[in-house]
């Protein structure tokens, strides 16, 4: 059971960073889809997944931390036009989901290195597009210039951490996918719709260092 700081300090960096080193990533589980569908388990271990790694960025700023999302275009292939973690598949040539998920942050924000201090890492997220994600905690020092790369991202945009560690603001909605109703978490922020991977990643995240 992690202990809480007290309010003023809870969603502080510091404070992030803490709960992070007390989070085991190779515990053995793998989070996913499947969380809310379990039907999903056979159909998912018959899948060849695909490996990927995000970059979950949480900028310090003081005790009001804020988390980098964005918004990917209309014209890619998959899961277009949603709100996404930067970041993509695992090359061949990177030597570790952390590396791949610093490279794609800067190829998708022009978030770069300098500014970004890698403190963990979440268990595999697996999901029902055949995705085998590595979701990467890092800490961001402000002072940044992103620089968007139009033929990946619309847009990015931060979000407080406070609002997306909030159970309140996570809702259980559903849809029909391949004739099965599927369940999934989505945390509408103002014009912003997160839902499905990200919001489930998010979810998870909350569950391991808020709850």
């Amino acid at each position: 059971m992690i202990s809480h700081a007290p309010m003023g300090h809870r969603f502080s960096a510091s404070d992030f960073r803490d709960r992070v080193r007390r989070l085991s990533a190779a515990d053995g589980s793998v989070d996913g889809d499947h969380t809310l569908n379990p039907d999903m388990q056979e159909l998912l271990a018959q899948m060849k997944l695909r490996d990927a790694a995000v970059l979950i960025p949480v900028v310090d700023y003081g005790d009001h931390t804020r988390m980098i999302l964005t918004k990917r275009t209309e014209k890619l292939r998959s899961h277009s036009g949603q709100i996404s973690f930067p970041g993509g598949r695992i090359d061949a040539t990177d030597p570790t989901p952390e590396f791949a998920a610093m490279r794609e942050a800067e190829e998708e924000i022009g978030l770069t290195p300098d500014y970004v201090d890698v403190v963990g890492r979440m268990p595999d997220y697996v999901s029902g597009s055949g995705f085998r994600i590595a979701p990467i905690l890092a800490v961001v020092r402000p002072g940044f210039s992103l620089k968007i790369n139009e033929d990946e991202v619309d847009d990015a945009f931060e979000v407080p951490l406070g609002f997306l560690m909030d159970p309140a603001n996570h809702n259980r909605e559903s849809r029909i996918w391949q004739n099965r109703e599927r369940y999934f978490y989505t945390m509408p922020f103002g014009e912003r719709y997160i839902w499905g991977i990200t919001a489930g990643i998010i979810r998870n995240l909350y569950e391991r260092l808020y709850a």
